[in-house]
């Protein structure tokens, strides 16, 4: 069977973009015409025609930037990704079958990646989720191959794909891919099942010896989301709406061959996939993937600036907590001159955090809006665009967007909300995804009129410029009044010792929610909880929405992608509303030891109490005064006690 037609690598067709004027003129070609690229695999195939011998991703062992780097060009990129996609066939994996992949920072993730999506559908898991969120996944997808770092690292990669072995029925082999350090042999004898990736990896390099012809329609990846609370979801990415995602951050952004990013997302979740690696490599950038931990790995941020000088990097992408990070590192003389973009996304960007960049680096951050659901992109500010923090630019071309009213329970209503109005985000778009693994799910996801919910809110300006204000789940709800915690976190970010702020809702048994913030502090900077309560009150108009607390942190709880996690904030609001209830009526005992509230699961909280006189009456007065709280709390004795007497 012929291989399909080679296409020019992607490039933007519009000269700039400054409005959505600019792109609804894209979209006076038919999209057919504009995108023929039927696959990732054939994107790759065209990059490689394009580019040979150039740079297509550089891997860095060290964050040290005098440390030699380790380079593969596109040519040997694509012969490694048919070398990847033979062995998986000679291995059994079909269009239908599923490869999971559990590996850190690597060139190899890209051979597992697009091999996968070539050969069948990849699998890309956090390694930071439990063995049965994991093996759950795995054999819902009904994975067939693992390829699994053959090192610890710092999530115990090895051991876990060890034990998924007997953990998934599907599961019929485990590739093992060595660290780049590796001595040969070392790994010594390997387990019934398991099989070395570089060993197997000697296949024909020109070709897919399936002769497979993929469809925009043939899925080629399941990507999960969340998976900190509850079971992941797992969505369906079909090849179109991957290339959609790479062609349309080409055009959004301007990518061109003489770009080069430093890319520390991590390759489990759909930023680092699809919008920083496949768009790069489209458009012929040079990818810098910076150690085997990312960002993750404090030498990198605290290196970044020397390596931005080291490889003349032309664009910065983090997510906000990283470029909080960024921001505490001074430049100490490196040259940054090259970079011509900044890119956020993820979450909000506070405007303090924002003027901050600017101020310290000469670097105006632009904001863009991606879900897992919509293959990772979903509106971008182009370079060149100065927009306020919050602002997240125009919908992608031949998108759609609307912005309608809540419902009385907090969802997607068909009341369209006119341009500044606020109200939820809702898309429909070349690059939505095929739905979840469960249809339940799926329709869980959608309006009844086949529009994307996507829990955002934010509204439209005069310029059709999408603005955000937070999540619909995060809204603190007081006695029925809808509290945006943006509101909150903005008046407490701009004090000037507060490195990051959140608002999140406690529970109270009047009026259901109270807003309470934490805070984060500079380096070296000093405030009290209760300077900072005062100076957020000052700066929230509304008196129902100013905190009636600040606690300040030694570090925010964030998601695995760097997003500060609120359920975690929402359940210490929760435990200090509980031992604050619990004290009030530990002050009417004296003489008892005093009763500790502390996290109990993901969403309750337990009382401890020590045995001893007196100890079952105080037991029963917290049970009268905590049962009220719109809140599970357990009230039991503290472990190894006897029960209250």
């Amino acid at each position: 069977m012929t291989a399909p037609a080679l296409h020019p690598p992607f490039a933007r067709t519009a000269t700039t973009l400054r409005g959505l004027r600019d792109v609804e003129q894209l979209e006076a070609t038919p999209l057919a015409e504009a995108l023929p690229v039927r696959s990732t695999y054939e994107i790759l195939r065209n990059a490689a025609h394009a580019f040979g011998g150039k740079t297509a991703l550089t891997f860095l062992p060290t964050a040290d930037p005098a440390d030699a780097p380790i380079r593969w060009s596109y040519a040997q990129l694509l012969a490694g990704i048919h070398q990847t996609a033979n062995l998986l066939h000679t291995l059994g994996v079909g269009p239908r079958d599923a490869v999971a992949v559990l590996l850190p920072g690597c060139l190899e993730y890209h051979l597992a990646l697009w091999g996968g999506e070539a050969a069948g559908i990849v699998q890309p898991l956090n390694p930071m989720l439990t063995d049965e969120k994991l093996a759950a996944m795995m054999a819902l997808a009904g994975a067939k191959v693992l390829i699994a770092y053959g090192a610890e690292g710092d999530v115990g990669y090895w051991s876990k794909a060890l034990r998924l072995r007997s953990q998934v029925p599907t599961l019929a082999t485990v590739l093992r891919v060595a660290p780049h350090d590796e001595a040969p042999g070392a790994a010594g004898a390997l387990p019934e099942g398991v099989v070395d990736f570089a060993a197997r990896l000697r296949q024909p390099a020109g070709q897919l010896v399936s002769g497979r012809r993929i469809a925009p329609g043939d899925i080629a990846a399941y990507f999960h989301t969340g998976g900190t609370t509850g079971a992941p979801k797992i969505a369906r990415h079909s090849h179109g709406a991957q290339v959609f995602t790479a062609w349309a951050s080409v055009q959004m952004q301007g990518i061109t061959p003489q770009d080069v990013g430093i890319n520390g997302y991590p390759l489990f979740h759909v930023a680092g996939v699809l919008p920083g690696s496949l768009a790069a490599l489209s458009a012929g950038v040079e990818t810098i993937i910076p150690t085997a931990g990312l960002f993750r790995n404090r030498e990198v941020i605290a290196s970044y600036w020397r390596l931005v000088e080291r490889h003349r990097c032309t664009y910065l992408s983090a997510v906000p907590t990283v470029l909080a990070a960024l921001a505490n590192v001074p430049l100490d003389g490196a040259d940054i001159s090259s970079l011509r973009y900044c890119r956020t996304g993820a979450a909000i960007l506070a405007p303090e955090l924002a003027a901050r960049f600017e101020r310290l680096f000469g670097l105006h951050v632009h904001e863009s809006l991606g879900m897992t659901e919509m293959a990772g992109i979903s509106t971008i500010t182009p370079p060149g665009v100065h927009a306020p923090a919050g602002c997240v630019g125009w919908r992608l071309p031949y998108a759609r967007l609307r912005i309608v009213a809540l419902d009385a329970h907090g969802n997607a209503s068909g009341q369209d909300m006119p341009p500044g109005q606020p109200g939820m985000v809702l898309f429909q778009s070349p690059n939505l995804f095929s739905g979840f693994l469960d249809a339940a799910d799926t329709a869980k996801a959608f309006t009844a009129d086949g529009w994307l919910a996507t829990g955002d809110l934010g509204f439209v300006d005069a310029e059709g410029r999408l603005h955000l204000s937070g999540r619909s789940k995060d809204l603190i709800i007081r006695s029925g009044h809808n509290i945006d915690p943006k509101v909150i976190e903005d008046a407490l970010g701009a004090h000037p010792a507060v490195q990051l702020a959140a608002a999140v809702g406690a529970p109270d048994a009047y009026a259901g929610e109270l807003p309470v913030a934490f805070a984060t502090l500079v380096p070296g900077a000093q405030a009290t909880e209760a300077e900072l309560l005062a100076f957020t009150a000052e700066r929230v108009d509304e008196a129902v929405a100013r905190p009636r607390w600040v606690r300040v942190l030694g570090t925010m709880p964030v998601t695995n992608v760097g997003k500060i996690y609120k359920p975690a904030l929402r359940l210490q609001a929760a435990c200090h509303t509980v031992q604050a209830l619990a004290d009030g009526v530990w002050a009417e005992t004296p003489g008892l030891p005093r009763p500790q509230a502390q996290p109990e699961g993901e969403s309750a909280v337990r009382v401890t109490l020590e045995p001893g006189p007196g100890a079952a009456a105080l037991q029963a007065r917290l049970r009268e005064v905590l049962a009220p709280l719109p809140l599970a709390v357990t009230i039991a004795p503290a472990p190894g006690s006897p029960q209250p007497a």
